[in-house]
Parts: structure tokens; sequence; C-alpha cells
């Protein structure tokens, strides 16, 4: 994943390596010819050595998306020494997922996921195995179903609870009308839902000094985790670690992990006492899901090893928190742009949540614009514009073109949601567009794929369903919205910068007032 760094500190330091390596890299590209008399995507030019690196620029969904415009749906990229293909249109995301979907199942392992083995435990990164199968049937069989999100609800609504008071108390002390920070507030809610959901416990906590350092190295990983690598570029420097981002992520992941450890253990222990004393009606959580695992076919593991379980804890937080507030921050800011959408949500939660209630997960089927406003945000501003990169597991022939193996894929999600041959207006905000329509964004519409699709589609999205209409609902129902006295819908920032998630710029800052009913 690309993040907006300082550009010319990283095109320094390429050009820094590329002197060093330049003869080692021509050999190498020489030797890697294309195969003979087999028609390639196009591709744009490239410099020697670079590629096509300096194309991307800060915002390389965007830079990307606009090459269909001359090559086409399917385009041809060399990243460093990193064979790439991307798929820009939702005709050839169609072709991938319906007839090439194991092709391409595997995944772009980078060098700082590598990290104490991270990539061969996460549910994202592991390979297409027995472990991955197992992790994907505990997760959609035992963890993300209604049952047991329902038996969570009453956590999520407190932590939303707790997010409002943090945003009113946070707008009462602001002076000369300044605005709050809202993914700040929204994403410590996202992440003590996630430990409530996951652990029992909130982790987003001034009290909890043990949670507070967990809170912060995750911070910390996340940032790394999007930070361009040098060494994924050019494998063959992983060796050196030249920015020192393996060092700093062994370091992270190794203190995340010990913590969580301690978490586990302090379960296991806890169980054992409740089994001697005959009891507890204790709402079971994510973890006794994991600790309770027995595998039943042959090839299964009996057990979920503990390092497995840890790893799983921290895949939790990162795939969830940093997505979510995003996504309600680019929601809002919408709203804010086109205040009689914005009145039109408002009324439709007056009229259905009623004065002096708060909006809660049953009754969002009975919000359509909300909905339409949470899937229009999704096309407009898919989470991870590039989904997780994917890799091609031998030879292939795709739309015409013939893909090598271990070529790696970039769906790209923001330039399909904006494919101008399925959605009218495509880059215009217009929620009204879904009331009439059953495009979903749960895989089987490849329009709209912000979670994915295939195989290796996002397994939360009943998860994040729940929480992100939960979310921005309230926030909608609980307070009048207004932008700073120095902005308007006119002046108000839209660009986008890339991590692990796309995110605003410039963090929206808004007032909140809080409704009178």
């Amino acid at each position: 994943m690309l993040q907006n760094r300082t550009t010319m500190e990283f095109n320094w330091t390429l050009c820094l390596v590329s002197l060093i390596t330049f003869s080692f890299i021509i050999l190498t590209c020489r030797k890697k010819g294309s195969p003979t008399g087999k028609r390639q995507p196009p591709a744009p030019p490239g410099w020697p050595v670079f590629g096509n690196l300096f194309n991307l620029g800060t915002m390389p969904h965007r830079t990307v998306a606009g090459l269909a415009a001359t090559y086409g749906p399917v385009v041809r990229l060399k990243l460093g020494s990193v064979n790439t293909v991307a798929i820009l249109s939702a005709k050839a995301a169609t072709e991938l997922f319906k007839n090439h979907d194991l092709t391409f199942v595997e995944r772009t392992i980078t060098e700082t996921s590598k990290s104490h083995d991270y990539d061969k435990s996460s549910l994202a990164l592991a390979p297409y195995g027995m472990y991955w199968r197992v992790l994907r049937k505990i997760c959609t069989v035992e963890m993300l179903v209604a049952k047991r999100i329902n038996e969570s609800a009453a956590a999520r609504r407190q932590c939303v609870d707790n997010m409002l008071d943090w945003i009113e108390k946070e707008a009462d002390s602001a002076k000369n009308g300044s605005g709050v920070h809202v993914a700040k507030f929204v994403f410590l809610a996202s992440f003590n839902l996630l430990g409530n959901l996951m652990l029992s416990r909130d982790l987003a906590n001034p009290d909890s000094k043990l949670g507070s350092e967990f809170f912060r190295i995750m911070i910390s990983l996340m940032e790394l985790g999007g930070h361009p690598n040098i060494s994924d570029l050019y494998p063959w420097l992983k060796r050196f670690d030249l920015q020192g981002l393996r060092r700093k992520m062994d370091q992270d992941v190794g203190k995340a992990l010990e913590i969580a450890t301690g978490w586990v253990k302090e379960r296991v222990q806890k169980r054992l006492n409740e089994a001697e004393q005959r009891g507890g009606d204790r709402r079971k959580d994510f973890l006794d899901v994991l600790l309770d695992y027995e595998g039943t076919g042959k090839d299964e593991p009996e057990k979920m090893s503990e390092r497995d379980i840890t790893i799983f804890i921290l895949e939790i937080f990162l795939a969830g928190s940093e997505t979510t507030s995003s996504t309600i921050e680019w929601a809002l800011t919408e709203l804010l742009r086109c205040p009689k959408k914005m009145i039109r949500a408002k009324d439709e939660l007056a009229s259905v949540i009623g004065p002096n209630q708060k909006v809660e997960e049953k009754s969002i089927d009975d919000l359509p614009y909300l909905q339409a406003i949470i899937k229009e945000t999704l096309r407009l501003h898919a989470p991870i514009p590039f989904l997780v990169p994917r890799k091609a597991m031998h030879d292939t022939d795709f739309m015409g073109y013939h893909i090598p193996k271990d070529t790696q894929l970039f769906v790209n999600a923001w330039a399909i949601g904006r494919d101008p041959e399925r959605w009218e207006n495509p880059n215009s905000f217009e929620p009204e567009r879904f009331l009439d329509s059953k495009v979903d964004y749960k895989g089987q519409h490849f329009e709209l794929i912000p979670f994915g699709a295939g195989r290796r589609m996002c397994v939360g999205v009943p998860l994040a369903q729940r929480v992100l209409h939960l979310v921005l609902g309230s926030l909608l129902h609980e307070f009048d919205w207004e932008l700073e006295s120095h902005v308007n819908a006119e002046t108000l920032d839209m660009k986008d910068k890339i991590g692990i998630v796309v995110r605003k710029l410039e963090p929206l800052k808004a007032i909140p007032m809080k409704v009178k009913c």
C-alpha cells in the first residue's frame, strides 16, 4: 500500500538505491523479459529502473484510474522490479471474480507484513489453504453471524454513546466556533467497539494503561504498514532494510503480541476458574470462540495456537478501526457539502426513530436513505482503493492478455466505483441512485466492491454494515452539524491521501450542536 508521504524524500531515496544497484537491476530486467509472441496488457511508458513509479504520484488510486481513458480497463505497470496489472472497470472486475478468482487467490505479501510471521496467520494474507479455510469458517459460521452480532449490540450502543458524550464535551470546550475532529472520536469508538467484541473490554480508555499502550502501538502499526517500502519494490534489497521499516515493525508487532498474549492467558485462567466454580452466564466474545475451536476434519488443526489467536486479535483492530472512521468522515463531509441531503437524512431519522430516542441497529432496515448514503459513500470513497493486492498463481490468459505467474494484481475499487459505463454522473454524491436499486456491496455486484468479492472478500461486512449505519445515524440524529465559519461547501477540501486506507488529506472539523427535542 502506498501512503502520502513526502514525495521528494521518497524519490531521493529511490534515486540513491537505484544508482547503487543499477547494473544488477538492468541485468535482472533483461533476464525477466516478457514472453515472446504473447500479448500483454497495454502499459504507459516507464523509466529505466523505476518503471512507472513516477506515474503514480501521491494519489495512485486516482492516477492509475486515469490511465483507463488511454489504455483501457486492464493496464500493465512496472513498479520498480514488480510486474503489476491494474483492473480499472466493472466489466474487467466481473470477468476477474466470475472466471479467474481462483487464479488470483493468493496475496502479494509486503516485507513489513512478514514481521513475526503475521502474514502466515492473518486471514487477509494467509496462503490459500487449510488454515485459511479454517479461520474463514470460524469467522463466517461462529463469529460474524447474526446471533453472535446481536448478542453484542448493547456493547456497541454503549461505545457509540461514549463517542457522542466525548464529541459534546469537546464542542462545549471549543473556542471561537472551532469544530471537532470527527474522525478522531469515531476511531476511538471503533477501537473500543472492537475491544468489546473481541475481548469484552474498552481499550481506548485513559484509566487503562495497558489498553492505552496497545492503542498507541496499533496506531504505529497502521502508519508503518502504509509506508512505501523500497524492499517491496526491489526485493533483493530487503536484507538491508534501508528505511528501517522492518526493524520498527518487528519492535511494535512484538510489543503488541506480548500484550495480546497476556490477555489470552488471562482469559484462559478465567475460564478455568469459572469451570471450577461451575458457573457463569457470561456472554461469549470472539476470544472465547477462538479458544473453543476444535478441528473436525482430518487436515484441520485440533485447536487454534496461541500465536494464531493473538495475531487474529491484531488483525481485527487493524482491519476495522480506521476503515470505519474514514468512511464516516467521508459520509459526513459529503452531507455537509449537500445540505438538502443532510436534511433528508435527518428527517428520515426523526420520523423512524422519534425524538428522545436512540438509533438502534434493529431500525436500520427501516432507514433506506441512510443505507443509500452509506452505499454512495463507499462507492465514491472505497476505504482500501486497491483492495488487498492479489498475485497470479500461474500464467493465465485474462481478457485476451497474457498475465505471467507472480504478477501483482491491483483491483482499483475506487476507479470501478466511478466507472462511467456503470454509473450515471459517477463523480457526484447522489444517494438517491440506490433507493430503487438492488445494487449492494456484498460481493455480488461488481460495480460496487469496497469490501472486495470472491473467495478473498472481507468477512467483516455483516459487522461493518451494523457499525457504519449505527455510528452515522447516531451522529446525524443527536447533532445538527455545521462547517466552521471560514469554510463553506464550495471551499471544503476534498483532497485525499492514501495509507492503509484513504483518508481526507485535511481532517474534517465540524461544529456539532445538540438536537433539542
